[in-house]
C-alpha cells in the first residue's frame, strides 16, 4: 500500500500538476479522434452504398424502359426474342424489389401492370405506343428524384387498376388477350414449317462423258 500513498502523494502535488493536465488532454485527444475517424468512415460508407443504390435503380430503370419500347412492338417480335425480353423484365423487376428505397414494391407492380398494357397493345392497336412508352420512362424517373411522391401515384394506380379488373369487361379483354398471344406462336410456328419445307435435297445430276469413236488410220 505504500506506493499507492505514494502516488496519491504525488498527483496532489504542485510537481504533478502539468503532467496530470498533459495526460488527461491527451486522453480526450484521444477519444476526439477515435470518434472523428468513425463519423468519417461511417459518412464514406453511407456515401458509397447510396451511390451504389443510385446506380442499381438506374441501371433497373433503363432495363424497364427499355422493356417498355420491345413491348410496344411485341406482337412484331419472334417467341425467341419475346423470352429473352421477358427475361431482362424479370432480373429488373427483382431488382427494383430489393432496392432500399421507398416504393420499390409499388414502382415494379406499376410497371409490370404497364409492361402488360403495352404488350396488348402492340397486338391491338388500342392507342398511340409512342406517347405510352415516353409516360413510362417519365414516371420511372419521377419516382428516382420523388420517391414518396410517386409511390403515392402508384399506389393510387394499382388501387384504379384493382377496382376495374373487377368489371365483367375485363374477363373478354384476357380472353382477348390470350387468343392473340396464342395467334402470334401459331403464326411463327406455321412460318418455321414452311421454312423448312422449303429446303429441298436434290441428288446431284451426273453427266455421261461420251467416247469418241474410233476410225482407222489409213483407208485401204
Amino acid at each position: 500500500m505504500q506506493w499507492w500513498n505514494d502516488l496519491i502523494s504525488w498527483l496532489g502535488s504542485n510537481e504533478a500538476q502539468p503532467a496530470v493536465f498533459s495526460a488527461v488532454v491527451l486522453f480526450f485527444a484521444v477519444i476526439a479522434a477515435g470518434l472523428l475517424a468513425v463519423w468519417i468512415a461511417n459518412l464514406a460508407i453511407k456515401r458509397l452504398v447510396a451511390q451504389r443504390d443510385r446506380e442499381a435503380k438506374a441501371a433497373a430503370i433503363a432495363t424497364l424502359v427499355d422493356a417498355a419500347t420491345e413491348a410496344s412492338v411485341w406482337n412484331s417480335l419472334t417467341p425467341q426474342e419475346q423470352v429473352l425480353a421477358d427475361r431482362a423484365v424479370g432480373q429488373a423487376d427483382i431488382i427494383v424489389r430489393l432496392l432500399p428505397i421507398r416504393g420499390s414494391d409499388a414502382a415494379a407492380n406499376w410497371a409490370a401492370h404497364q409492361l402488360h398494357e403495352l404488350k396488348r397493345a402492340s397486338a391491338t392497336f388500342g392507342y398511340q405506343l409512342d406517347p405510352a412508352v415516353v409516360e413510362f420512362r417519365d414516371r420511372l424517373l419521377e419516382w428516382q428524384r420523388h420517391p414518396g411522391r410517386a409511390r403515392r401515384q402508384f399506389l393510387n394506380d394499382l388501387e384504379r387498376w384493382r377496382s376495374q379488373r373487377q368489371d365483367p369487361e375485363q374477363v373478354a379483354v384476357d380472353q382477348q388477350d390470350n387468343w392473340v398471344a396464342e395467334q402470334h406462336r401459331q403464326r411463327y410456328q406455321a412460318g418455321a414449317t414452311i421454312a423448312d419445307d422449303s429446303v429441298e435435297v436434290t441428288d446431284p445430276v451426273v453427266t455421261a462423258n461420251t467416247a469418241p469413236t474410233p476410225t482407222s488410220d489409213r483407208l485401204r
